[in-house]
Formats: structure tokens, sequence, C-alpha cells
């Protein structure tokens, strides 16, 4: 199975760039894995709803209907590095052939996104940047791995 990490990429800043190719090449080791950064059109911030419906077209666009979705939002489910890894574990388990995880833009996603994915997961109650969350998420797919290899890098 393809794991995919899709982002809707509206900046750039180099340390992001850096942690994302750091975490790629480590995932990489483990299983097949891309960050697919989608590029929205250019839109006024004055119209966030119009903004969110076109990023979220992009993304729907994006998947496959085979696809496992796995959504990042703030008001999704909380879970801890082991039980994020037995989800993982689960994902990798099934016929499938792609997972994708979704960081959306500055304005989440739409109800359709949020409808399409098998699972919506919270990393924080806190809102944060797309390029912090992708960071996020990408080292907590790292530790997911770990944890299934039972590799010395997760402390509980």
């Amino acid at each position: 199975m393809k794991l995919v990490l899709l982002t809707v990429a509206t900046a750039k800043e180099p340390w992001s760039e850096e942690a994302a190719r750091l975490y790629t090449q480590k995932i990489s080791h483990f299983n097949s894995f891309e960050i697919l950064n989608l590029k929205p059109k250019k839109s006024s911030r004055e119209d966030a709803q119009a903004k969110k419906k076109a990023e979220s077209e992009l993304i729907l666009t994006s998947l496959t209907k085979d696809d496992v979705v796995i959504v990042f939002d703030e008001r999704g489910r909380s879970l801890n590095s082991r039980e994020f890894s037995k989800k993982i574990e689960n994902v990798l388990s099934s016929s499938k052939k792609r997972a994708v995880f979704i960081v959306g833009g500055a304005y989440g996603v739409s109800e359709e996104v949020r409808l399409r994915a098998q699972e919506i997961i919270s990393l924080s109650p806190m809102v944060m940047n797309h390029l912090l969350a992708q960071t996020v998420v990408l080292e907590q797919v790292y530790r997911a791995f770990t944890i299934i290899r039972g590799l010395p890098y997760h402390n509980s």
C-alpha cells in the first residue's frame, strides 16, 4: 500500500521543506510514501467559504473511490501515538492500494471532504498553521512505523 500526505500548499518555508524531505526519507524505509502538495488558485482571504470550497474540490478530485482517507482537523478524534500506530497498522492490512492523509488549507476542509474520510483525527485542539500540521503528521507517521516495528524511538 502506498501512503500519501496530501496538502493544500499556499506557502513555503525552508524549515518545513527540510522536515518534509527528512521524514519522507525516513518513512520511505518502511513503506512507499509521497507528499502531494496541491496548488490552489489564488483567491481573496475575504471569501473564506469560497476558498475552502475550491480547495476541497481540488482535494476530492485527487482521491480515488478506493482510497482510505484520513483527515486531520482540530475537531477530530484525539489519539495518542500508540493508538495512531494501530490505526496505521489496520490501514496497512486492508486490501486498499492507497491511504491518503489530508491536511487542509487555512480554513480547513469542506463537509464533503470530511464525509469522504474514514477517520478524522485531531493533532491538537489548538489550530495550527498547515506547514506545522504537515510536519506533525510526518513525525507521527514515522513514529507509528517505529512503534509497529518495535524500534527504540517512541518512549511510553
